[in-house]
């Protein structure tokens, strides 16, 4: 397997410099750090010479050596352990690193026809008609790892992060497995410089699903990106964010968003300004989104998104959206409109389960294009639920289940079902 140069690079530059990750820590906390090891290391001096001092009975010589190590192992914890939790700190240095990721392995049975092109969800592309006895899969491509990091300054903390997985796409001739770059990015004082989610993106409710891809009608994009971040707990959150561009086009994306968190949930409101472009011809569309996410009780959560997108070339800004259309010079994008639904609730420590519900549909008048462009296999609506449980038996291992159930139907009515079985094992470290 031949590995992608520039990702090492981004590996080397990220372990050398060790610059994102989590939980903020001011230079004054460091400075309290290091008063407390002063104060750890005299009283250490002190019990030593106390017990070279005054030599006492075998009970008590045994507790002052308890004591003694208790102090010293404290010490040793404050130098290495690092501020991000699972992290540690190398010596003489004051950035926090963390490693992470998982292994799993992914079991997929199709009861009805098997969509081209990917190993998970794709309704897209469901084959149209009743067709049974789809294929079986098994595949271990989205086992992942990454790097966390966390370093110091005088007005804030300077964050990095490098995720990798093993789920590339690599054309028809091979089924993935190479290595792809998830996420790369810097964050320092509002900004983020690098590849992450998009902020149009609502990951906070986007139910979770042992499928890696989830339902449509939502957003899954992982754009290189420039975004500004500016966070009033008294008032909102707001994002401003310059994204790549669409398949084929020009300019930059650009979107806007704002969240509020409160005792009960979340909401969000997003807008996205976007450009498509088909054999030169371009056309500047929107997008809206508002999500939600709410507290039913300390164990369950209800969320639900609202996306409305015209066209989208990735399929990713909006996931179901039809492609732009090129008919007789005019560039027509799809007004798609999505919602996602899910409630999760853990019912214990070991056991969580989530059940979700994903729909697109097209309202634009879209016909006769997509006859003349494919044949009007374009997609008026899209319908995919998700019945999942997670089971944890040991620490670290986390065995999945979810029976998937979807609809697709075309501009011209016909009709695509899919039905399949999901098994997951997955085995993660930190």
């Amino acid at each position: 397997m031949k590995l992608n140069h520039t990702f090492f690079a981004l590996l080397a530059a990220g372990l050398c410099s060790l610059p994102p990750a989590a939980l903020a820590q001011t230079a004054k906390d460091f400075e309290d750090l290091r008063n407390e090891l002063k104060a750890l290391r005299a009283e250490l001096n002190q019990l030593k010479a106390q017990q070279a001092a005054q030599p006492a009975p075998a009970a008590s010589a045994s507790a002052w050596n308890d004591r003694i190590d208790a102090v010293e192992l404290k010490q040793k914890d404050a130098v290495v352990l690092g501020d991000i939790p699972g992290s540690f700190r190398l010596p003489g240095s004051e950035t926090s690193i963390r490693v992470y990721g998982h292994a799993e392995a992914n079991l997929v049975k199709d009861f009805k026809g098997t969509a081209p092109g990917d190993t998970f969800t794709n309704l897209m592309e469901q084959p149209l008609g009743d067709v049974r006895g789809g294929k079986s899969s098994l595949t271990a491509q989205t086992s992942r790892f990454g790097f966390e990091t966390s370093t110091p300054t005088g007005v804030g903390t300077f964050n990095t992060k490098l995720e990798a997985d093993f789920y590339a796409y690599c054309g028809s001739e091979c089924n993935r497995g190479r290595l792809r770059l998830r996420h790369a990015y810097g964050e320092y004082a509002g900004w983020l410089i690098g590849q992450t989610w998009s902020t149009f993106m609502d990951v906070d409710n986007l139910p979770e699903t042992v499928d890696f891809n989830g339902p449509p009608g939502a957003t899954f994009r992982r754009p290189a990106q420039i975004r500004y971040t500016y966070n009033n707990p008294n008032l909102a959150k707001f994002q401003f964010a310059l994204e790549e561009p669409t398949d084929g086009a020009k300019g930059l994306n650009f979107v806007a968003r704002v969240d509020k968190a409160f005792d009960w949930g979340n909401v969000n409101a997003r807008l996205l300004s976007h450009e498509q472009r088909v054999d030169g011809v371009s056309k500047r569309g929107t997008g809206f989104g508002l999500g939600a996410g709410y507290k039913l009780t300390s164990t369950a959560t209800l969320m639900a998104q609202y996306t409305r997108l015209d066209g989208d070339g990735d399929g990713a800004y909006l996931v179901g959206a039809n492609y732009p259309v090129l008919d007789n010079g005019t560039l027509r994008l799809d007004r798609a409109h999505g919602v996602v639904l899910g409630l999760t609730n853990a019912f214990s420590e070991q056991l969580r389960g989530t059940v979700s519900l994903g729909m697109v549909r097209s309202r634009h008048k879209l016909g006769d294009a997509y006859v003349d462009a494919y044949g009007a296999e374009g997609n008026s609506k899209l319908v995919q639920w998700h019945a999942g449980m997670y089971y944890l038996p040991i620490k670290s291992v986390e065995l999945g289940g979810e029976l998937i159930g979807g609809r697709r139907t075309t501009f011209d009515g016909q009709q695509g079902d899919m039905l399949r079985l999901n098994l997951q094992a997955r085995y993660l470290f930190n």
